[in-house]
């Protein structure tokens, strides 16, 4: 397995990419200490390679489009292989979540099969490894409070200011 990484400058600050054989595998927030993919990881057997972007074309070309306002759903491969299968649901629904709309953490958990697991469905937002692709950031509070979010609540609240 290869692993790619570049960083891609964003109106949020340098975004982190890294796919796993062509898909997107985690988005690092500006803010977050998220260091690049170590050369050659024994667990894995992944060796790591910077990437000047042309492999991450793709992505990065999507990521821009969002940003100005000219794409609102997003078409890649996402490799989610790495989260429980909870997690998972959690994250496929998420992207069902209309551009420009929000939900409550509950809702969110009923959609899932899940109703009581409301901090759970936290939990899942908050390690999402793709955030803004698999758009987290759209999940509320209950009380319409935007809890919490990975990248900081300026940047939530930015992202949820830039689908409006």
């Amino acid at each position: 397995m290869t692993l790619n990484y570049c960083t891609h400058p964003t109106p949020l600050g340098e975004l982190l990419l890294v796919t796993r054989n062509g898909a997107l595998v985690n988005v690092g927030l500006p803010g977050q200490n998220i260091e690049p993919p170590r050369p050659a990881t024994v667990a894995t057997h992944d060796t790591g390679t910077h990437d000047t972007g042309e492999h991450l074309g793709t992505i990065t070309q999507q990521l821009d489009e969002y940003f100005s306002g000219q794409r609102t759903t997003f078409d890649m491969n996402i490799d989610l292989s790495e989260t429980t299968d909870f997690r998972r649901a959690v994250l496929e629904h998420l992207v069902t979540i209309p551009y420009g709309e929000t939900r409550t953490y509950t809702q969110v958990a009923e959609a899932v099969g899940r109703p009581r697991a409301v901090r759970a469905v936290g939990s899942a937002c908050a390690t999402n490894p793709v955030p803004i692709v698999i758009p987290c950031h759209r999940v509320l509070r209950s009380d319409g409070s935007l809890g919490g979010y990975a990248g900081g609540l300026d940047m939530k609240r930015t992202l949820l200011e830039l689908e409006q």
